[in-house]
């Protein structure tokens, strides 16, 4: 493959890891943000997204020979651990024993994969600048930076600029170019758990703490600093919403009955809710993702997506792999390489937007349900003794490469057999039965 200059705009997580992976091919990189350096600038824990790292990510860092860099600031959680009003617990496993996803800070691990860029001769990191243009036959790229239009060409450009990105808003102009955006009516807004004076948390931090609450929900993820990272996510309006919550009278009461257990843990709770932006959730589809041989975009650029499946980042790293992947396979191939990355990345970027979605009702109802609960018991059990058979669906999606939509397709098929064995009146005593176990495989075994 010969080595081409290459323009990637957006210095994000996705960007950061993709310059690695041309920078290893040889190829001359530069890379374009519009905001300033965030290595310069202090990234507090508990006080940016939290992201939740799997398989998909793992294996991308891995390939791209990062993976020992971030191991040290990210923090494993095997299950999900349930908050009832009541001050309940009840710990549900997300895989198997020794699977577990990562909590890592977003802002942490940006300033890591920038600084593995950085350390590249043939990449080029510029802040500051402002893609204003982008002519898609001639590649060439047109910059504001410190108050100076700036125009450079390349061989080929890479789009990682996010859900609002100015690439994917030049090829919109494009004919038969396909977009579309939707804003979810729910919102979220960002809370702190600090740690206990002695750098300890204040609960358990091997997992992922939900308070499922049916139409709203919050979360916390573990910090390496002992603090934890909470995000309530809940309607913009309506009756419990975020429009009913203007001063600390209205925030303590609304916690004092949904969430009263977090109320000791949280003890700028008030100040956090006042100052903590409340921000939206929007979902992005395109096609086709790339012009010729010139522009590809990738990550939410392409494809953004509700955070309800811990997905969107990994979702980001494994388009990454896999274009790495296809380099190899068409060479100097560009055009090829770019059309089938577009045609063939996009039914697995829609189909992890749906589950994302779906996982939002589990995440908010469903995991406050018995019987939910006792399904995912059955569903382990069978995994357990027929696991060539059956994959429960949050593996495929967070501890397999099985493609989303393939994960999509096997994951409804598995939900149709579960509706049928929990609609039996006896399912809470024969649930661990040889009878539904047998009943499981005669449904698998019968033509689809």
């Amino acid at each position: 493959m010969k080595s081409k200059h290459i323009a990637i705009t957006g210095g994000g997580l996705v960007g950061s890891l993709l310059a690695v992976v041309l920078a290893r091919k040889g190829h001359r990189v530069e890379v374009f943000e519009r905001r300033p350096d965030i290595r310069k600038m202090k990234v507090v824990q508990g006080r940016s997204i939290n992201l939740a790292l799997s398989d998909r990510g793992w294996r991308a860092l891995q390939e791209a020979g990062l993976e020992a860099d971030i191991r040290s600031i990210a923090l494993p959680m095997t299950g999900r651990l349930m908050h009832a009003t009541t001050g309940a617990l009840t710990y549900q496993p997300y895989g198997k024993e020794g699977q577990a996803i990562y909590s890592v800070s977003r802002g942490l691990l940006n300033q890591q994969l920038l600084a593995c860029a950085d350390d590249f001769d043939n990449v080029s990191l510029h802040f500051d600048y402002r893609c204003d243009e982008l002519n898609p036959v001639s590649g060439t790229l047109g910059f504001h930076h410190e108050g100076q239009s700036v125009e450079k060409a390349f061989d080929h450009i890479f789009g990682t600029d996010g859900a609002f990105s100015a690439v994917r808003n030049r090829l919109m102009r494009n004919d038969r170019f396909n977009y579309s955006q939707e804003y979810l009516s729910h919102g979220y807004k960002e809370l702190e758990i600090p740690s206990l004076p002695d750098g300890t948390h204040r609960m358990r931090h091997d997992c992922l703490h939900i308070w499922p609450r049916e139409e709203f929900m919050m979360i916390a993820l573990p910090n390496p600093d002992g603090s934890f990272t909470c995000t309530l996510f809940m309607a913009f309006e309506g009756k419990n919403a975020f429009e009913n919550l203007r001063d600390a009278e209205s925030v303590m009461k609304f916690f004092e009955t949904f969430f009263p257990d977090v109320i000791p843990l949280m003890p700028t709770l008030t100040d956090d809710f006042r100052d903590n932006p409340t921000s939206s959730l929007v979902m992005v589809k395109c096609a086709p993702w790339h012009v010729q041989d010139k522009v590809l975009l990738l990550g939410d650029a392409a494809h953004a997506i509700v955070p309800f499946y811990g997905q969107g980042m990994n979702c980001g790293f494994e388009d990454c792999r896999l274009l790495s992947e296809w380099m190899d396979e068409f060479g100097d191939d560009w055009h090829g390489l770019f059309s089938h990355f577009s045609a063939w990345r996009k039914p697995a970027a829609d189909a992890i937007l749906e589950l994302a979605l779906r996982n939002y009702i589990e995440m908010r109802d469903k995991t406050a349900d018995p019987s939910f609960l006792l399904q995912k018991k059955i569903e382990a059990r069978f995994a357990a003794r027929h696991p060539e058979k059956w994959i429960p669906l949050y593996s495929q999606v967070t501890f397999s490469h099985i493609p989303y939509h393939e994960a999509l397709a096997n994951g409804d098929r598995q939900d149709a057999i579960m509706r049928e064995v929990m609609n039996r009146p006896d399912i809470e005593s024969v649930w661990d039965s040889d009878a539904v176990e047998m009943a499981m495989l005669g449904r698998l075994s019968a033509p689809q």
